[in-house]
């Protein structure tokens, strides 16, 4: 099991809160039962870990409007729909809302499980992706404006004599900031280096 990882059920029918807590739970899953979208938003204040398991056609709150107060909120946990068979095309509007996988009932017991380990699986694969993000982006507010600067065009893929060129300096004087980079950066290799600065894009300072 994955941790403090708990699978919320949300769903207005005791019985399918019961039945599908039951299976989890055999399967060795933590559960947590919501019987309402307005009761999960209103009660879970801090960005939960795990996945949700969701009614599509549920009163109040259905399961769309919940998707969209689950965005609005920051939560980015993976969400599993369920739906009847005439309710493929809602299952698909909940997809374009940032649902992972939809299920129509009546659905096998071992389809649901495997569903659910994957959709544990992603939002570990997520989690651990922002931890690295945010590792990286303290390395790389720990450079000097110079060993930026030398990072940006190792990205670009140029060589020491044309950052040399760029920027003013001595190729020499490119290598040392350049293996200054790979220090504080702590990579293994100038592909691995690359990797690092690609994974945060945007973010970096």
């Amino acid at each position: 099991m994955q941790g403090d990882a708990i699978v919320h059920i949300v769903d207005d029918d005791l019985a399918v809160r019961q039945s599908l807590s039951f299976l989890l739970a055999s399967d060795g899953f933590p559960v947590r039962l919501h019987e309402s979208a307005s009761q999960f938003l209103d009660n879970v204040r801090e960005a939960p870990t795990g996945c949700i398991i969701t009614d599509v056609r549920m009163p109040g709150i259905d399961g769309i409007e919940f998707l969209r107060g689950l965005a609005l909120r920051g939560f980015s946990l993976p969400v599993i729909v369920m739906t009847g068979h005439a309710d493929v095309s809602l299952a698909v509007e909940a997809m374009k809302e940032g649902a992972v996988d939809f299920i129509e009932k009546p659905f096998d017991d071992e389809l649901l499980l495997a569903a659910v380990r994957a959709a544990l699986d992603r939002h570990q694969r997520r989690t651990q992706r922002e931890a690295q993000g945010i590792d990286i982006l303290v390395r790389l507010k720990s450079l000097s404006e110079r060993e930026k600067q030398v990072l940006d065009r190792l990205v670009e893929g140029k060589a020491n004599k044309v950052i040399a060129h760029e920027l003013g300096i001595s190729p020499r004087t490119v290598e040392i900031y350049r293996a200054n980079v790979m220090t504080k950066m702590r990579a293994a290799s100038l592909p691995e280096l690359v990797r690092f600065a690609l994974l945060v894009g945007d973010n970096a300072p």
